[in-house]
């Protein structure tokens, strides 16, 4: 187990230098933050002295021991746009996009998975036939279409939620959040709603395919033949197997839903990192773009790392290979 996790700790600090080296070289490809940060009547000699105290006359491998340094210790400098340190930009942020991504997540499963085991054990109903049909919207639609037509019913017609905004929040200590107001919890139904379409079609087509395919296997036969009941068969014997590969999934999916909230925040103005990016991409904020790429690239790291093990505790297969590899 522990060479396990060493091995997948040492991919993840690679993919993470990986992701550093993009998101270092904005800084040398997407404009010039010396033209960004001085005004134009500055003179020569103020620019090579910006760039001299930004460290951008050394060498481009130093620049990039240096942004990595930095990086570690949560400093990437100052925002262009805001003037403010990008690490407070971010802590301010996380928390609304946190909530969001996790509540989208949490939707997704706790109606994906049922939903898929329905459409599984009742697929030659007509509800199961209708519910496979919608879902094909979830994964045809993009979600910004999807967010806008929840805003257009629940909002413009209905009137019963808001269409933008977090809403009312509370301060615990350094976190925020919209859970304990009501207008938090109204503000954060429509864009959790339309964040989770996609993942909550997604495994719910998953678990459906691997339900159908366990429920042929021999042992599920066997089981039936030892005159076991169908809620056994089905909920003990065939869902536990099933949801193996769902774990992978919904791990890839929840830090997707992280990275992929920009759209969902831009649409519902909701005050997260990914409102925050967007705004930087079209200031050419570079400190603030480069923070958000090697922050995201850690969580998809940190997520892969807990998915892999979750795996392989789950499925007995991986540690007897490991095992029998071992011995050899």
């Amino acid at each position: 187990m522990i060479a396990f996790i060493l091995q997948r700790l040492l991919q993840g600090i690679a993919v993470m230098l990986v992701v550093g080296f993009i998101a270092f070289s904005l800084f040398n490809f997407v404009g010039d933050p010396v033209s960004l940060m001085l005004p134009p009547e500055a003179t020569q000699a103020d620019r090579q002295a910006m760039r001299t105290s930004l460290g951008l006359d050394k060498p481009f491998y130093q620049q990039f021991v240096t942004f990595v340094e930095n990086a570690l210790h949560g400093n990437f400098g100052i925002s262009l746009r805001l003037g403010r340190p990008v690490s407070t930009l971010l802590v301010e942020r996380l928390p609304a996009t946190l909530e969001l991504a996790m509540t989208a997540a949490l939707i997704a499963l706790v109606a994906g998975i049922p939903i898929g085991v329905y459409t599984a054990l009742r697929r030659d109903s007509w509800f199961a036939r209708a519910l496979l049909t919608t879902s094909l919207v979830g994964v045809s639609l993009p979600n910004f279409l999807i967010g806008i037509f929840l805003i257009l019913i629940f909002a413009v017609w209905l009137g019963v939620l808001p269409s933008f905004g977090r809403g009312d929040t509370v301060a615990i200590g350094a976190w925020t959040t919209g859970f304990l107001t009501t207008s938090g919890l109204k503000a954060l139904i429509l864009p959790a709603v339309t964040l989770s379409f996609f993942p909550l079609t997604l495994i719910m087509r998953l678990v459906r395919a691997e339900m159908l395919e366990v429920l042929r296997t021999d042992y599920i036969k066997f089981a039936r033949a030892r005159g076991l009941s169908d809620r056994s068969v089905h909920f003990r014997h065939a869902l536990k197997n099933t949801l193996v590969p769902v774990i992978t999934i919904a791990g890839l999916q929840l830090g997707g839903i992280i990275a992929f909230a920009i759209i969902t925040e831009q649409v519902f103005q909701w005050p997260g990192m990914g409102l925050l990016f967007i705004q930087a991409v079209q200031f050419a904020d570079i400190p603030v773009m480069a923070a958000y790429l090697c922050l995201i690239g850690l969580i998809f790291v940190v997520i892969n790392l807990v998915v892999d093990m979750l795996y392989y505790l789950v499925d007995p297969r991986l540690r007897i290979e490991r095992a029998a590899a071992g011995g050899h």
